[in-house]
């Protein structure tokens, strides 16, 4: 495998997006689980939100811990045992937390559920380091982040049905109102996903995913660089900062549109549902859009991908909504919002640093128009932030990963570890709310998305410095 391969490896990238799937498949869940768990265990609201708390803190705890071995073994941990192993060792520690829920639901312990969930995250905190850089490395570094994006979209798989699988596995079986029972039926779909977990960590193990990458194998050997850490390349520095925003201001928007439905429009909590399942979705419609070009290097086929794979992944939605029995025709209008996605997608061309950019200001423009506006309008626009949002998040990878070599994984960690921004910019919003309006508090967004945009006009000129530039295979054509 050389890191001049103008095709994508599919034998490889395709055992490795499974766990895309799972991280997807989990996070969503604790939706599920925190109503649960407040009813169960007679929580108030805040203590139902530290299920959230425990998941997005381990991120941050187990980057930390992967730095600090790293620095006490005076080398990178996993250069040293490999990517594979590094991958199947993650697994094997988000198993071990599925495990936890069996004597948790037993015993009727809160304080044993939140453990096995920050064990099953901190799991994820390892497989998240690898698999990100691993899936830009398997083919061609110019379309790397459509790679990412494509993996991402194979997440909001794991997010529409994750949810769906958990709650029936809990509400389906307890059919009384005895809560007992729902938190035993708890322990089922965690045993089964512990299982899951085991299975694909040893076929990954199997599988011919590389020990180590080739770009990182060719910088090592190269003598340009002679930088003794990720830190003290900018493009990482500033994409730090780009990935605590950006999951910022995606978890925000959701987090705090239910709130603005409810007392601001007068929605019942009940009929807010499909319209966060739509927010979500519209990650899925940007993902599956953004990976076009990860599939084929045909141009024409491109231009005609870009119109199905949104639509397609919008009657995905559709399916499940009507599914679920919900009333589709507030949706249909939606369809005319997804054009703008695609037309932003075609002008961006392919440039992670040039999608981020328009990609971003759309985001502003989406929640100026929500600020601005009341009633449906303002929720399709709080809503379409979910396709701005969508392929932002392999954008910013790809740009702050690109270069750093031998140091790669290194830097991976230090971009999973500001998954934090989730928890912090969600409550920045909450905080603004409280002391303005929920609509007005829409203005973190804006300041988040305008960081965004700093960066993807910023970071194009300091990768062309070092000799990196995604605009090449524009002008290589077909």
């Amino acid at each position: 495998m050389n890191s001049n391969q103008t095709k994508t490896n599919w034998a490889q990238f395709i055992p490795l997006v499974t766990v895309f799937f799972f991280w997807g498949f989990v996070a969503a869940s604790n939706d599920i689980l925190i109503p649960v768990f407040k009813k169960a265990f007679d929580l108030e609201q805040w203590q139902s939100q530290l299920v959230s708390v425990a998941f997005y803190v381990a991120y941050t705890v187990g980057s930390l811990i992967y730095i600090l071995i790293s620095y006490l073994t005076k080398g990178d941990i996993i250069n040293r045992i490999g990517y594979k192993n590094s991958l199947a060792l993650g697994l094997f520690i988000s198993a071990l937390g599925t495990l936890l829920f069996y004597p948790a639901a037993n015993t009727g312990s809160f304080a044993l559920m939140l453990s096995g969930l920050f064990i099953v995250a901190l799991g994820f905190s390892l497989q998240q380091t690898v698999a990100n850089p691993l899936a830009i490395a398997l083919g061609p570094i110019t379309t790397g982040s459509q790679r990412l994006t494509l993996a991402g979209g194979i997440n909001n798989l794991g997010t529409t049905i994750g949810p769906l699988i958990v709650s029936f596995a809990i509400f389906g079986s307890a059919t009384s109102a005895d809560t007992e029972m729902s938190i035993e039926s708890v322990k089922i779909p965690y045993l089964v996903l512990g299982a899951a977990f085991i299975v694909v960590a040893i076929l990954l193990k199997m599988s011919s995913l590389p020990d180590k990458p080739q770009a990182v194998v060719e910088e090592e050997n190269a003598t340009i660089s002679n930088r003794s850490s990720a830190l003290s390349y900018p493009q990482l520095l500033l994409g730090m900062i780009a990935i605590f925003v950006y999951v910022g201001v995606e978890v925000s928007t959701a987090s705090n549109l239910p709130a603005y439905m409810e007392k601001g429009l007068g929605f019942l909590t009940k009929d807010v549902a499909p319209f966060i399942s739509l927010y979500w979705a519209s990650l899925m419609i940007g993902r599956w859009t953004g990976a076009v070009e990860a599939f084929t290097d045909d141009m024409s086929m491109q231009k005609i991908l870009r119109f199905i794979a949104p639509y397609l992944a919008f009657g995905v939605f559709l399916g499940v909504n009507k599914f679920m029995g919900h009333d589709l025709t507030p949706f249909y209008v939606y369809a005319l919002i997804i054009l703008v996605l695609i037309i932003a997608d075609i002008a961006s061309k392919g440039n992670p640093a040039r999608m981020l950019l328009i990609f971003s200001t759309l985001g502003i423009l989406a929640l100026l128009i929500g600020m601005s506006t009341s009633g449906m309008v303002s929720v399709y626009a709080f809503t379409s932030v979910g396709l701005f949002c969508s392929t932002l998040w392999p954008c910013i990878f790809t740009l702050a990963v690109s270069g750093l070599g031998k140091h790669t994984s290194q830097g991976s960690s230090y971009l999973i570890m500001m998954i934090m921004g989730g928890g912090i910019v969600s409550l920045v919003q909450g905080l603004v709310a409280d002391a303005t309006n929920i609509h007005f508090s829409y203005i973190v967004g804006v300041l988040c998305f305008a960081y965004l945009a700093f960066y993807g006009w910023k970071v194009s000129s300091i990768l062309k410095n070092q000799g990196i530039n995604f605009d090449k295979k524009i002008s290589g054509g077909h």
